[in-house]
C-alpha cells in the first residue's frame, strides 16, 4: 500500500525590490500577486516587503528573515535585469549557502517559450540554512508565469530540504 505524503504548510515571505515602488511613486502589483499565488497553492504568506534596490538592504532582510524567523520560502521581484540599480541577484547570491540553479534555470527556459527578452533574466534560486530563496523578474506577467511553473514542484524541494522527503523518483511517480 502506498503511503500518501501530507500536504505541509509552508511558511512564505514576499520581496518587491523598486525604487519608484519604495518611494510610492509606482504601485507594486508583484508582490499582491506573488502573495495571491502562494496562499492559492497553500504556503502562508507571513509578509509582504517593499524594498529599494539596495544590495545591503536586501542582504540583511534575508539574512533576517532566514536565520531569526526562519521562513521556508522567500520569493523576490524585481532586480534581476541589466540595469545598475539591479542588483538581486548578487545580494542573493552574497548570503547563500548553497546554490539551486535548476529552478532558475527552468524558470528561464519557459519564459523564452514566451519572450525572448527571458534570456535578459539574471535571476537565481538558493538555499540558506533551510531556506529556498527565489529570485524573480518584476513584471506581474513574468511572477504570475513563473510561479505557475514552478510552484508544483517547489513543494517536494523544501519537503527535501526540510527532511520530510527524501525519494524524488517517487515523487515523478505520482
Amino acid at each position: 500500500m502506498k503511503k500518501v505524503e501530507e500536504k505541509l504548510k509552508f511558511t512564505a515571505v514576499v520581496i518587491v525590490l523598486s525604487d519608484k515602488g519604495s518611494k510610492g511613486e509606482r504601485k507594486d502589483l508583484s508582490g499582491p500577486l506573488a502573495k495571491e499565488l502562494l496562499e492559492q497553492n497553500g504556503y502562508i504568506v507571513r509578509k509582504g516587503i517593499l524594498l529599494p534596490d539596495e544590495p545591503e538592504l536586501l542582504k540583511s532582510e534575508l539574512i533576517r528573515l532566514t536565520d531569526e524567523e526562519k521562513v521556508d520560502l522567500i520569493i523576490t521581484s524585481g532586480g534581476t535585469g541589466f540595469s545598475l540599480r539591479d542588483n538581486t541577484p548578487e545580494a542573493t547570491l552574497a548570503i547563500a549557502d548553497r546554490n539551486a540553479p535548476g529552478i532558475a534555470e527552468a524558470i528561464r527556459a519557459k519564459s523564452l517559450e514566451i519572450t525572448g527578452h527571458a534570456m535578459l533574466s539574471r535571476g537565481v534560486s538558493v538555499i540558506r540554512k533551510q531556506t529556498l530563496i527565489i529570485n524573480l523578474p518584476g513584471s506581474p506577467k513574468a511572477v504570475k508565469e513563473s510561479l505557475e511553473y514552478i510552484l508544483k514542484y517547489i513543494d517536494h524541494g523544501l519537503k527535501v530540504l526540510k527532511g520530510s522527503a527524501f525519494d524524488c523518483a517517487d515523487e515523478e511517480k505520482k
